[in-house]
């Protein structure tokens, strides 16, 4: 029986590329990973590989989680909460604003902070040739209890 062809997500395609070899298993994680928009951490994401494949250990995703990270296709974060959460690599930069009270990340890009930080390096003599931003916040208006 044929099964229907599954568009490869981005992850799936970026693994190819650098050569290593996907297994079922790596594909729906390399997915869960390419649809995430939370930065989840790899707990999380062996829920949402578990729910697909309940053959999926906690101990495979570590592995392929760590094998994606080394190979430069999925980038670690520690926002402060304790725990390394994850996301694919970006072909754009941008920022990130952490929600200390909900633990939600916003993503952002800014101009003028870009154009700042270049001119901080430079004023200390430098070529800034990567950072990485992350703000720490609280909703400055309560929502009604």
């Amino acid at each position: 029986m044929h099964k229907p062809d599954i568009p490869q997500s981005r992850l799936e395609r970026l693994c190819r590329e650098k050569g290593m070899r996907m297994t079922g298993q790596r594909r729906i994680i390399a997915r869960i990973l390419s649809q995430a928009n939370d930065h989840p951490d790899v707990e999380e994401v062996h829920r949402r590989a578990a729910s697909q494949d309940k053959n999926i250990s906690l101990s495979t995703v570590y592995r392929t989680v760590r094998l994606f990270e080394e190979a430069g296709i999925l980038e670690r974060h520690e926002f402060g909460d304790g725990r390394a959460r994850y996301e694919q690599v970006a072909n754009e930069h941008h920022d990130h604003l952490i929600d200390m009270r909900t633990g939600r990340v916003i993503e952002f890009q800014n101009e003028e902070v870009e154009r700042l930080q270049e001119a901080i390096a430079r004023e200390l003599g430098y070529k800034l040739i990567d950072h990485r931003l992350e703000l720490y916040g609280v909703p400055l208006k309560e929502e009604d209890e």
